[in-house]
């Protein structure tokens, strides 16, 4: 029987003239929620640290989860070993997911390893409140107030009212390196746009009859005036036995204006239309019946990022410099996005393997902040080798351990050895 209904009594209320903000304590306070501000969370959280996570999204697991694009890149070395660089959160993932079918791994040049957003970001949520870790979603920075070289609280603006978290430690994981822009912290841009890129997943897809990719690119290359496209190559990523197939076939510009912004992402589903209009011209057989069955957020390369202490090179990169600091190690490719028809794709040997140092991922002027993924230190080939998310992840790790060890000192001073010991898994 359904339960009679009762009185339920209102009350208007209005905005008091002195509302404060939340005040909420922590050890460390993590601002962005993708693969590096994910790692970082929990790791600080095994760590036994009261861990606050902020996202301005609101749902976890940022790019990782939200663009759509089902790749992770860069934990694995180059053929014939296919070596794993990256341990720690991605051994759970992987041993999770694997139990479930919503992964798989596929080898060529390197391994990278496909999987399903939505079991993956379910598995973050769930491990994210089996650590006890306090999220705030939907937040945005407004300020962030430092004093004696040390990051002292950040405020956010959320629909549910403005919040300041003040904390010993903080991770800038945010991708634009926000947290330590609105710290008044130096920053670089690049001189010209790195494009981003709209996925779209294509349900209905006849995968017996997919198309070779470097065939698919080449005819790409060849129509891409006809179809009104602008990048001349491109991939799609068929999901076994699932009839679906994520494409990454467009290029965007990603600005930090809020109204350009906005605009390139419609124009990044713009794009994707015609991607699929392509394909079910070109490839009937395989993409004839193809529809669109979900647009990601648009996903971003590099846009801004921190001055750290140390300007990671491409020279170094090629050279695989182990740095005595190193946090992070990845045998990616230099995948550089800088032309909105294509991108340099510079391989490396089978042996190869380069280093984050913790020195690019600290600011200037600042002792408890350090940043992990997309926003460190490098110049702009050097970063787009480092910037996927097998390396990024471990940077989180990194970050938080470097924070820990650090304790109410500086992040510069901490013990390496003690460092490298504890990242032994990420870099031996």
């Amino acid at each position: 029987m359904p339960h009679p209904l009762t009185e339920l009594k209102l009350t208007t209320v209005t905005k008091p003239a002195d509302a404060t903000a939340h005040e909420i304590d922590a050890d460390v306070c993590v601002v962005g929620a993708g693969i590096a501000g994910t790692s970082a969370a929990i790791e600080s959280a095994r760590l036994g640290r009261d861990v606050v996570l902020v996202d301005g999204l609101p749902a976890l697991g940022g790019q990782m989860v939200h663009s759509l694009i089902g790749l992770f890149c860069g934990v694995f070395g180059n053929e014939p070993e296919y070596r794993q660089l990256t341990h720690g959160l991605f051994d759970d993932m992987f041993r999770d997911l694997g139990e479930t079918g919503d992964l798989y791994f596929r080898r060529g040049h390197t391994m990278v390893v496909h999987y399903d957003e939505i079991a993956l970001g379910r598995w973050l949520e769930t491990t994210i409140r089996e650590l006890g870790i306090r999220v705030i979603l939907g937040a945005v920075i407004q300020r962030v107030d430092v004093a004696d070289g040390r990051v002292q609280s950040v405020s956010l603006a959320s629909r549910y009212g403005d919040v300041t978290v003040t904390a010993t430690g903080f991770v800038d994981a945010t991708g634009d390196a926000s947290l330590t822009w609105e710290a008044g912290l130096p920053c670089r841009v690049p001189e010209r746009p790195i494009y981003g890129s709209q996925q779209v997943i294509v349900e209905h897809v006849d995968e017996a009859h997919k198309p070779e990719p470097g065939e698919l690119a080449a005819r790409l290359g060849a129509k891409i005036t006809h179809y009104g496209l602008v990048r001349r190559d491109g991939l799609a990523f068929f999901f076994p036995s699932r009839g679906t197939a994520v494409l990454n076939m467009t290029h965007i510009e990603a600005p930090l204006d809020p109204v350009r912004a906005s605009e390139a992402g419609l124009d990044g589903k713009a794009q994707a239309d015609r991607v699929i209009e392509f394909l079910r011209a070109e490839y009937p057989k395989a993409f004839g019946n193809a529809r669109a069955r979900a647009y990601g957020f648009p996903g971003r390369r590099q846009t801004r990022w921190i001055k750290g202490l140390h300007h990671l090179t491409a020279d170094e990169v090629r050279s695989g410099v182990r740095f005595s600091d190193a946090v992070a190690r990845t045998a990616w490719p230099i995948e550089l996005h800088d032309r909105i028809e294509g991108y340099v794709w510079e391989t490396f040997d089978a042996d190869h393997v380069h280093y984050v140092p913790l020195r690019s991922m600290i600011p200037e002027g600042v002792h408890n902040l350090v940043a992990a993924g997309r926003c460190v230190d490098g110049d702009a080939a050097a970063l787009s080798s480092v910037r996927v998310m097998g390396p990024c992840a471990a940077m989180g790790a990194g970050a938080a351990h470097a924070l820990d060890l650090a304790g109410k000192d500086s992040v510069r001073d901490v013990d390496l050895g003690a460092l490298r010991e504890r990242l032994r898994a990420n870099l031996e």
